[in-house]
């Protein structure tokens, strides 16, 4: 296998599209007490667990377009559809939650797998607020917007699996130097930056034309796409605390995309905040 610092962007999108991309050992252990509790047992019970691994989510829409039949006229992006389509034994056999990414990375790579993990749980809050703030806008593709939202960051997810040492060298970087934007320390080790190699490999891929826009930060002309972005720069940002000096602008920016008043937005937030609280801690 080439070294990952020898791979310019065409090499890691080729290499992205043949390997088998990992799941989440959380999504592996419930897929597996799923299978064995054959009474619940269905499209809906299998998509619960899959939409909150952006990673299984991913491989499940690749392996979809991949195997699209020319009958299907319509992109599908919604979990449960894909399931439905592909049939439960296809998404079972063929879309399994195999390898692990905790097993890819391993022990050597621990810090790496930390940096995977915060990155999975920031995409998942990312897609809730999205799709909350879809429903608030009578948005009727608010399940496209809440995956566009989860898979933002998607290439970041892949890199850390696949190249580990190359991101934290990134991190470094930053740590460095905290005046320096994430491309270019990205583009310092890779030569590219991770928002390249994402819209390389969702055109690779064939991804949904709705979601390849959905996760295009330049078509922030588009309100569904300042969403998607507004809901991924605030789950970055709230990440490193509640008094991280970025929120202030992203509340702005959300109460201008929901026709709200800045303290209504901190309200809304706030309840959300509760929630992911009460739930880490159940």
């Amino acid at each position: 296998m080439l070294q990952p610092k020898q791979r310019n962007l065409s090499e890691w999108v080729n290499f992205l599209t043949t390997t088998e991309i990992p799941a989440l050992k959380q999504t592996a252990r419930n897929l597996t007490a799923l299978v064995q509790d054959e009474q619940h047992m269905c499209a809906r019970s299998i998509a619960h667990i899959v939409k909150y691994d952006p990673l299984m989510t991913v491989k499940l829409l690749r392996y979809l377009q991949q195997h699209k039949h020319r009958s299907q006229e319509h992109d599908v992006v919604e979990v449960e559809q894909m399931i439905m389509i592909l049939g439960l034994e296809t998404t079972l056999n063929k879309v399994s939650a195999k390898p692990l990414a905790e097993e890819i990375l391993g022990r050597d790579n621990m810090g790496a797998l930390v940096y995977l993990l915060k990155t999975a749980h920031r995409a998942n809050i990312a897609s809730s607020y999205a799709f909350d703030w879809a429903v608030r806008l009578h948005d009727l593709h608010f399940e496209e917007i809440r995956i566009a939202a989860l898979l933002h960051d998607i290439a970041e997810m892949l890199m850390w699996c696949f190249a580990p040492n190359e991101m934290l060298k990134i991190k470094h970087l930053q740590k460095l130097d905290k005046t320096m934007r994430s491309v270019t320390a990205q583009e310092s080790i890779f030569g590219f930056s991770l928002n390249q190699l994402q819209l390389e490999l969702a055109v690779k891929w064939r991804l949904p034309k709705l979601l390849i826009t959905l996760m295009d930060d330049n078509c922030s002309n588009l309100q569904r796409v300042r969403n998607v972005a507004l809901a991924v720069n605030l789950a970055r940002h709230s990440a490193n605390g509640w008094s991280d000096a970025a929120l202030p602008d992203d509340y702005e920016g959300i109460a201008k995309l929901l026709h709200l008043q800045t303290g209504d937005v901190m309200t809304i937030v706030g309840s959300h905040k509760q929630h992911e609280e009460s739930t880490s801690h159940s």
